[in-house]
């Protein structure tokens, strides 16, 4: 305790006042944020858009495989059924895996059920990259429900780990990691997928095979890396462990106040067992929080972008691109994606996590809105699809500047240690539900409504924003405590005597501690003397 006293005696108070304030970001702490993004939403992205570029060669696969067996070519309602089931079984496979994460993390932590995720990517790897081999398009199937399972899993398990180990004055940055790597692993999954790559009918198979190294790196660095200290304090009652870990996360020796904010919250909450999906559902005090995670998470999803990856092609196309240029212009989608999602890291902490998800939606309804009328004169003016893919571009951008990830890192915030895996899951299964709807709904939508089809997006944008704008509090730089307590008031729950004890008890003893510290110091200069 005196040498801890002691050192504080040199630093200025302007250098503690500043990392009081912002924090340090550690080696530690950066690798587990990229490495545990690495291995889980990374893949995500990637199967988000690995899937494009082999389509036509799987379809070939499909009709071949069929006719050695049955002698007979596959007609082509079946070939587009199989093609349909191999995309949409994704999302059904990420439905389940959502709905296992409450007891997952509960039982093997955070960090340990990203680990076991792992196992899923292999066995997907390899399922979708030995089908071919040997002739048998269920394996591709049964590889898909696999990868989503994975998704569905590392979807809430990453952004719950990332939210935990970051101090609160960079949980948003360090929360953003979850969407920069969704964003890198669309753009690899657009690079690999061209002909001078892995796009060919020779080497489609080899794109899935990739799938098993980023969760072998993940294997080889996670095990290295400390567990979530909330984990570990809070559920496994292991103080010792989560004081190591804090160490090793913040990068210092005194992180007395940071298990005292984790105890602060222990002591705040209304119970002490993890609850379950029903507790959570009906508990009046966290009534707004559910419906704003529901909203959010479903206008992730609703907004629109998946329709805007069906029209890209479309619209370049119209403008006279050759087609055999169209998968490299595409590329700048995914550049453009990557890009915003790094400046929305960048910049969370500064401007906060409400203003960026109401720009975002903001301006992808304009967009849309912008779309819809440039779609609609493309084919009296020959410039104009260059237009519509500058409103593609924006509007992609709009999404990664906020929508894109913020979801993801507002789950975790808005709820305390005891619910927040039982948060997740409801995050998931509609976050799974709508991608899945999404997916099954489009094509009729554009059928009947034609290029008004984004004025539906655009509608689904303008009622996230004003949802987001009425309801939404700032959570920047705030314990979990103090968020679940700005939502008090429209709960219509006052703050309980006892969580009132537990905060005046809190600073008191933090004021206390600072005075102690500063009288021993001044003795120890005085013995010195």
């Amino acid at each position: 305790m005196a040498g801890v006293l002691s050192m504080s005696q040199f630093r200025s108070p302007s250098s503690t006042n500043s990392e009081d304030r912002w924090g340090r970001i550690t080696a530690c702490l950066v690798n587990a944020a990229f490495f545990g993004a690495l291995g889980s939403s990374y893949l995500y992205g990637y199967n988000l858009s690995v899937v494009n570029a082999p389509a036509l060669y799987i379809k070939t696969f499909y009709n071949k495989t069929w006719m050695e067996r049955y002698g007979e070519p596959i007609g082509a309602d079946l070939v587009t059924m199989l093609w349909s089931i191999t995309v949409s079984i994704f999302a059904i496979g990420g439905l389940l895996g959502a709905l296992c994460v409450t007891l997952l993390t509960k039982l093997i932590g955070r960090k340990g059920t990203l680990l076991l995720n792992n196992v899923f990517a292999v066995i997907a790897a390899l399922l979708l990259a030995l089908g071919e081999k040997a002739r048998s398009f269920e394996m591709l199937i049964i590889g898909r429900f696999v990868m989503g399972v994975d998704s569905g899993i590392a979807l809430s398990a990453l952004p719950m780990y990332l939210g935990e180990i970051s101090p609160r004055h960079m949980r948003g940055s360090i929360g953003q990691f979850n969407s920069i790597l969704i964003c890198l692993g669309v753009f690899t999954g657009q690079v690999l997928g061209l002909p001078e790559f892995l796009g060919q009918e020779s080497r489609w198979n080899f794109l899935f095979a990739f799938l098993a190294l980023p969760a072998l790196l993940q294997l080889c660095v996670l095990p290295f890396l400390p567990e979530s200290p909330r984990f570990l304090l809070m559920e496994r009652r292991d103080e010792a462990g989560a004081e190591k870990a804090f160490r090793a996360f913040l990068g210092k020796k005194d992180v007395s106040k940071e298990l005292e904010e984790v105890h602060a919250e222990s002591r705040a909450q209304n119970t002490l067992h993890m609850a379950s999906v029903t507790e959570l559902l009906l508990n009046p005090a966290l009534r707004w929080q559910v419906i704003t995670v529901v909203v959010t998470m479903a206008c992730y999803q609703l907004c629109g972008l998946n329709a805007i990856w069906y029209y890209t092609n479309g619209i370049l196309r119209d403008s006279g691109f050759a087609e055999n240029v169209i998968p490299y212009i595409v590329l700048s989608t995914g550049g453009i994606e990557t890009l915003a999602a790094i400046v929305s890291g960048l910049v969370i902490e500064r401007i906060g996590r409400r203003p960026l998800l109401i720009f975002g939606f903001s301006a992808m309804a304009f967009f849309f809105g912008l779309l819809t009328v440039f779609l609609n004169f493309q084919d009296q003016y020959s410039w104009m699809p260059y237009l519509s893919f500058t409103c593609i571009l924006a509007v992609i951008a709009s999404f990664c500047s906020g929508p894109g990830g913020i979801p993801f890192v507002l789950t975790g915030e808005l709820f305390e240690q005891s619910y927040r895996p039982a948060a997740f899951m409801i995050a998931g299964i509609v976050n799974w539900v709508a991608n899945f709807a999404v997916g099954l709904l489009f094509p009729f939508m554009q059928e009947s409504l034609q290029t008004y089809a984004f004025l539906v997006f655009l509608v689904v944008c303008v009622l996230g924003a004003v949802y987001l704008y009425f309801i939404l509090p700032e959570t920047k730089n705030k314990t979990f405590v103090d968020i679940s307590q700005s939502f008090a008031k429209i709960n219509k729950v006052p703050l309980g005597d006892k969580e009132i004890e537990n905060e005046l008890a809190i600073k008191a003893g933090s004021k206390e501690m600072e005075e102690n510290g500063k009288v021993m110091s001044d003795v120890e200069m005085e013995s010195s003397l």
